[in-house]
């Protein structure tokens, strides 16, 4: 299951959020399943990885071009952004495991969220699972000339904490957001949020409760990080 250690004393960690930290795919998904119902089309296992992992603007174009409905892509992101909003009003938990993995990372040295959501959206996440309180640094979608799978939301997080990408650690759940953290250079760790999908990675895991990654998360040599 894993191809590889992962590293023993990265210079820090970035992490995604939604469907990695945060258990925000639920809210999506709800959304999601509803606009295809609406279009006529089904909403399974296939229609999800086909948005998973991609901005709002990107799953909505996805999502125009499924419904046969060219043009409609800004409207759909509107739609879907506005529905979000308000799935993510009601409340989005921390992924088993995801407060653990954080602090023990963020005792070691430097964290920081890189995510393919728009800042309204990351904050909302982050602040609902109650871990925006771990994060000095986080980059959202919004807030990058290209967002994943193009490198630009992990090299803007490398440089803000002073580390050199190819020293540094991503944990993604999907495959653009993978590509993303590959083309920057970081080792890849994934926990596919879509079980059995298969991603670009470096090291793969079940999920973030798993002994093994909290065993490494804890040994890491400290860097005096407050906690």
């Amino acid at each position: 299951m894993l191809p590889g250690p992962l590293p023993l004393a990265p210079e820090a960690v970035v992490f995604d959020c939604d469907g990695l930290l945060v258990d925000t795919e639920s809210c999506w998904s709800v959304v999601e399943s509803a606009v295809f119902a609406e279009h006529g089309y089904p909403f399974g296992p296939e229609q999800k990885a086909l948005v998973v992992g991609r901005t709002v603007e990107a799953a909505a174009e996805v999502m125009a071009e499924y419904f046969g409905r060219p043009g409609a892509g800004p409207h759909l992101a509107a739609e879907l952004l506005s529905r979000v909003r308000a799935e993510l009003a009601r409340g989005a938990a921390a992924l088993p495991g995801a407060a653990e993995l954080v602090r023990a990372c963020r005792a070691a040295g430097p964290v920081a969220v890189a995510s393919n959501s728009p800042r309204e959206l990351v904050d909302a996440a982050l602040e609902s699972a109650g871990l925006a309180q771990y994060f000095e640094h986080s980059f959202a979608a919004d807030e990058v000339p290209s967002p994943k799978p193009a490198p630009d939301l992990y090299l803007a997080a490398c440089e803000a904490l002073g580390a050199a990408p190819e020293a540094c650690v991503a944990f993604e759940d999907s495959a653009t957001g993978a590509r993303a953290a590959r083309a920057a250079g970081l080792f890849v760790a994934v926990v596919p949020s879509l079980p059995g999908t298969a991603l670009p990675h470096d090291w793969l895991g079940a999920a973030l409760d798993g002994p093994g990654l909290l065993r490494w998360a804890r040994g890491l040599p400290r860097r005096g990080t407050p906690r």
